[in-house]
């Protein structure tokens, strides 16, 4: 693709990293396909090329309309079309750009700003969301599961012996998950204790920062992700072994904090080192002798893969391989490569297509009848179980439990 991006854009390094995704575009069109949105509106500038168009068109100096906001807006993030593209196109990391450029040249609504700014500090700020689940209880998916005598001892005796934090993992507890499925931990932190680890959980208030990130809040984001690698970098230092995600949604956003520090002298490397320890929980226990965890029922489960963990982290057909190793039958799933509509705050901001793309998600997913359906990432959970009557879990509760 040819660009004409101004001088002084192209000066900074955020200039050339775009001009460099734009050239390597070749307008095939493969992208099509596997985009959601397109599938469903038909509409070019509502695919990956046609927002790179608008993209190249908002960095070449052009006026930044209402319309070229909707459109951008109405992309999911998903990365299918990275997934797909032939030319390997790094399409999130220019999305990001372009949506940041458009934002500050555009004339959103006052309306939507407020919204915007509204929904990012609320589902960030720990202690206001807390309190909003408590007044509203049946925003809760599930409850904290609870420890045995023996899942206890073990737990205290990880963390009393002498060389603990070498056999330590953190687990990122994430901003929304603690209040709306604590169980996901919990199950994560029994399942590590089983295997000899020891769980160091962040604090609620270590948010990966990634709402802040697709909202218009970057100065936000970029804060919280310094934040983040100070604390999590001192135990890196004392000899933890991982950062661990059990969110694919927080995962891929951590591990792309080298990207977004690479220009930061005092943090880039930093950075970089807190991205390369940092594994999904499936990546992480793959690794892992898991027969303890085997399941001689045979016992039939759905697994819906996070566009996060699929397309952003380049994980695909891992939970479901793991899952099979384990004894577990795995059913297909049709365009299983397609987003669900969650798409983090997408569901709150773009509720009818989020509501269409999840009818068109579960339709699939119930194919086969399952008695549950499992997950990786406590957006698509959430979000599921809203049009179902199935149960939806967090594939790691399969191994606490007999569900």
């Amino acid at each position: 693709m040819q660009t004409q991006l101004p001088k002084d854009l192209l000066a900074t390094e955020t200039g050339q990293t775009a001009d460099k995704i734009l050239r390597s575009c070749v307008h095939c069109g493969f992208c099509l396909s596997a985009c959601p949105t397109y599938g469903l509106l038909g509409d070019e500038l509502d695919s990956p090329r046609g927002r790179i168009y608008l993209i190249k068109s908002v960095l070449e100096g052009n006026e930044v309309t209402t319309d070229t906001l909707s459109h951008l807006d109405r992309c999911l993030t998903c990365r299918s079309c990275e997934t797909t593209c032939p030319s390997g196109v790094e399409y999130g990391h220019l999305l990001d750009i372009g949506r940041e450029m458009a934002e500050e040249k555009g004339n959103r609504s006052l309306w939507q700003k407020v919204a915007r700014f509204t929904i990012r500090k609320s589902l960030t700020t720990p202690w206001f969301f807390n309190l909003t689940i408590k007044a509203m209880p049946f925003l809760r998916h599930s409850k904290a599961v609870q420890f045995t005598v023996d899942e206890l001892t073990l737990k205290q005796n990880l963390q009393d012996q002498a060389d603990a934090m070498k056999s330590s993992v953190l687990l990122i507890s994430g901003c929304v998950q603690p209040a709306l499925a604590p169980n996901i931990n919990q199950s994560s932190i029994k399942v590590l204790n089983r295997l000899g680890l020891n769980v160091l959980e962040t604090p609620q208030e270590q948010c990966c920062g990634a709402v802040d990130h697709h909202l218009s809040g970057s100065d936000d984001a970029i804060k919280k992700v310094k934040a983040n690698i100070d604390a999590w970098i001192h135990y890196l230092d004392q000899g933890a072994q991982a950062i661990i995600s059990n969110a694919s949604g927080c995962g891929v956003m951590i591990k792309d904090y080298a990207h977004l520090l690479r220009e930061d002298s005092e943090y880039a490397e930093k950075a970089k080192r807190v991205a390369e320890h940092t594994f999904d929980i499936a990546e992480f226990l793959s690794k892992q002798d898991l027969s303890l965890f085997t399941n001689y029922k045979n016992q039939k489960v759905t697994f819906h893969s996070p566009c996060t963990l699929q397309h952003g982290q380049k994980l695909p057909g891992l939970v479901e391989d793991l899952l099979r190793r384990l004894g577990y039958r795995i059913s297909h799933v049709t365009d299983s490569h397609l987003c669900c509509g969650s798409a983090g705050t997408y569901s709150i901001f773009q509720p009818k297509l989020s509501k269409q793309l999840r009818d068109n998600k579960l339709k699939n997913l119930q194919e086969s009848n399952p008695p549950i359906i499992v997950t990786a990432n406590i957006g698509c959970l959430m979000h599921l179980q809203k049009g179902t009557k199935t149960p939806v879990k967090h594939w790691i509760e399969l191994l606490t439990n007999d569900s």
